[in-house]
């Protein structure tokens, strides 16, 4: 079992260059047509109708506060079935509420959806089924047993309860808040209600359960002897926990019910961060989490117990990247992790109560038809799991078996939709599919009986997302770009190699202009700068799309020769060619993101200078864990907390860096940023201690922000150009994609 424990170190070098020896995919079909992916397969008694499977993104806020699935969440979900997939699966759905505080919120109510409330939740699931069903998909309700250290230590104050886990463990969020170690009766308590929940999912006529049990939640913390260092009681045995669910489940729901097990290979701690785990607090205590041969050992037993399905990936929320792998990670990542556990269950003979072979789910950015369809045909795999690329493309089975590949909406991994915003409050939504989760609302759209004459300014993700929305209203469109492309300021940000998937996103866009020219109701003009006075009367809308320029900054040097900003040193990177020490000032998401291209790529030393306290503090927390993993890993120094005083002629720059040792770890990627509305009266107080320095740099590029290039909106509405003008995407307020097609799609809607 020694190599299996080198595939953690080998995966976990590779995360970091893995463009040096791997092909960046694209929307191809090479493999066309995908007999692997639309065979039909066989879980338990139950055949689904291909290897496709929609992944569990947590549906936070996508139901009523009791808990009862709404409009939203079904017609979320029956967009998806409707798209082709074989089998859907929900986000987590806790069946804990009482035991773990986290869970619920001020007047029992709660952001999750819920089966186990009260009988008046039933009928929510019982229509969710029937969606789903009548497009010929099946669904599995995945249960978890509570977040336990993962989940919101504000219960502390809402219900005077601390949080909970297996044992005293820090909180995620907030470590100085301890939680408090389950009793063996609140443990029992949590497998009956499991086994309620199953029952009610089968009278549901939901077709099987998925059990939650990775990422560190509360399962996997009761499953995982980094979490659970009991020494007495039946729950001291880590294995017992999951096992005891899964028996209580055929108990209640019989043989022939399917259940499938979401688990991770290894926490992938020890791989992650080394020597460090005996030297960070909030590492300690999780040094002996479960190992490879342990978790296959687990594996066995739950086969043994009931379990007919696993899908397996690697990490937890302290190296949150891995689980959620972002934009800067290869596709089918883990691949080689199903493979491992395919292969061990063949080699050893496992199959499940049913007398069949145990599937497993292949994770890990696959939604590209050709990789998916060769990593079937390779034997790596039994199914794929599609998760974000089914929020930005529903439709992605349907295209994938009729050969449409191009047209397929590409997810471009930033996380901005799908996790960050319900991490601020939100719900679950999409960065290049506005409609993904307002679908009750927002309908297909509609043919007008009047078409009106439209001028769009700016041909990046806003201006060609109300483009395409208007051409299907049936609107006349001229569209007008400054540039000799269309796809905006998107050509700069795909440049990375590591931004492989904004490029591809970008050559969806293309496409998407070149099948508008089959439109007779539509006119493209390229390398044409709009001016108002010539739009005067001519339109019955207009709506500008014209983006953002570069913010600078008011310090002594700055208009020097060897200063660019990030956008003009990625469009033409040969004003580096003479540089070696590069100042990057600005640690947002394009400072850190450039310091790794300039680093990794062109073999620069990039120096990051940033203001705040914190590096890509924008950023969804699994983006800017493995970018700045990273960049720590490759040497690239950091100085956060500092600001630029002035361009020197000798060579350097001048830097106010705050030296105080209370000054956070720039490469801190185990714990998260708290959201600004969120205060944590126990973290120690901040203190300023400035140091004047000066730095040897050859070079200096800023990425210190952008603002609204929106005059053209403002000098349109002066002379009132037209009846209606909208000014949509970042010229209205600087934002990224997410922003800007959401923005655009609402706009050219209503019109």
């Amino acid at each position: 079992m020694i190599e299996n424990e080198k595939l953690l170190e080998n995966l976990e070098n590779y995360f970091g260059n893995w463009f040096e020896t791997s092909d960046v995919p694209h929307m191809t079909k090479n493999l066309y047509p995908y007999s692997s992916m639309f065979s039909p397969i066989r879980v338990n008694r139950l055949t689904i109708k291909n290897r496709l499977v929609m992944g569990p993104m947590g549906n936070i806020s996508m139901c009523e506060e009791t808990g009862r699935p709404n409009d939203k969440m079904l017609k979320y979900f029956e967009e998806r079935a409707k798209g082709g997939v074989g089998l859907i699966t929900t986000g987590l759905i806790p069946v804990s509420h009482g035991v773990d505080p986290s869970l619920t919120e001020p007047d029992r109510l709660s952001y999750f959806p819920r089966i186990d409330r009260s009988r008046t939740n039933l009928a929510g699931w019982r229509d969710l089924s029937y969606a789903c069903h009548s497009y010929g998909a099946t669904m599995f309700i995945q249960l978890t047993a509570g977040l336990g250290r993962v989940g919101n230590p504000q219960c502390l104050v809402n219900s005077l309860k601390l949080p909970v886990s297996a044992s005293w463990n820090s909180n995620f969020y907030i470590p100085q808040i301890p939680c408090k170690r389950l009793s063996t009766c609140a443990i029992k308590k949590i497998v009956k209600n499991i086994g309620q929940a199953s029952a009610d999912a089968k009278a549901c006529n939901i077709d099987g359960v998925y059990l939650h049990g990775h990422e560190g939640y509360l399962m996997e913390q009761l499953t995982n002897p980094a979490f659970n260092r009991r020494k007495l009681g039946r729950y001291a045995n880590w294995q017992a926990f999951g096992i005891d669910c899964v028996k209580k489940i055929r108990e209640r729901c019989g043989d022939k019910y399917p259940i499938m097990y979401r688990i991770d290979l290894s926490l992938a701690l020890n791989a992650t961060y080394g020597e460090k785990m005996k030297t960070i607090k909030a590492l300690k205590k999780f040094r002996n989490e479960r190992r490879i041969a342990e978790t296959l050992d687990y594996m066995v037993n739950l086969v043994k117990a009931g379990v007919d399905i696993f899908d397996v990936d690697l990490g937890c929320y302290d190296n949150w990247w891995l689980p959620h792998p972002p934009t800067s990670m290869p596709s089918g990542c883990y691949l080689e992790v199903s493979k491992l556990v395919k292969d061990y269950f063949k080699d050893h003979g496992i199959l499940s109560n049913a007398g069949v072979e145990v599937p497993i789910v292949a994770v890990g950015k696959l939604g590209y038809p050709d990789l998916a369809e060769q990593a079937l045909r390779d034997g790596k795999c039994d199914m794929i799991m599609l998760a974000r690329p089914l929020l930005a493309d529903p439709d992605w089975p349907k295209k994938a078996y009729a050969g449409e590949v191009g047209s397929i909406r590409p997810c471009i991994g930033c996380h901005e939709g799908c996790i960050k915003e319900f991490v601020d409050g939100g719900h679950p939504q999409c960065a290049v599919n506005p409609r993904c989760a307002f679908e009750h609302e927002l309908g297909n759209i509609q043919k007008v009986d009047n078409p009106k004459k439209v001028c769009v300014i700016g041909a990046g993700p806003a201006g060609i997302t109300a483009t395409a929305v208007l051409l299907a209203k049936g609107h006349k469109v001229d569209l007008i770009e400054k540039a000799n492309q269309v796809g905006g300021n998107v050509d700069v940000a795909g440049v990375p190699k590591i931004k492989y998937e904004v490029e591809n996103y970008r050559q969806y866009l293309i496409g998407c202009v070149e099948k508008f020219k089959a439109n007779k109701n539509f006119h493209l003009q390229l390398g044409k700068s709009a001016e108002a006075k010539d739009l005067q009367g001519k339109y019955d809308v207009i709506i500008t799309a014209t983006g953002t320029t570069m913010v600078g900054l008011p310090v002594h040097g700055i208009n020097k020769p060897n200063v660019a900003s990030v956008v003009d040193v990625l469009r033409n990177p040969k004003k580096l060619e003479h540089a070696k020490r590069v100042a990057i000032i600005g640690g947002g998401d394009s400072g850190c993101e450039l310091a790794y291209y300039l680093k990794y790529e062109l073999n620069k030393e990039p120096i990051i200078i940033e203001m705040q306290k914190y590096l890509m503090s924008e950023s969804c927390t699994a983006n800017r864990g493995h970018i700045l993993h990273y960049l720590q890993k490759a040497g690239v120094k950091a100085y956060n907390c500092t600001s630029l005083l002035g361009i020197n002629d000798d060579g350097t720059i001048s830097i106010n860096q705050n030296v105080s040792k209370t000054v956070p770890d720039p490469y801190n990627t185990w714990q998260p940023i708290l959201p600004d509305n969120i205060v944590n009266p126990l973290a120690p107080k901040f203190k300023e201690e400035l140091e004047e320095k000066a730095i040897e740099v050859d070079y200096i590029v800023l990425a210190c922000g952008t603002k609204s290039n929106n005059e053209m909106y403002y000098e349109l509405v002066k002379n009132n150009a037209a009846k209606e003008i909208y000014n949509v995407g970042d010229s209205n307020k600087p934002g990224k994609i997410f922003v800007a097609t959401k923005t655009a799609y609402r706009v050219a809607i209503n019109i």
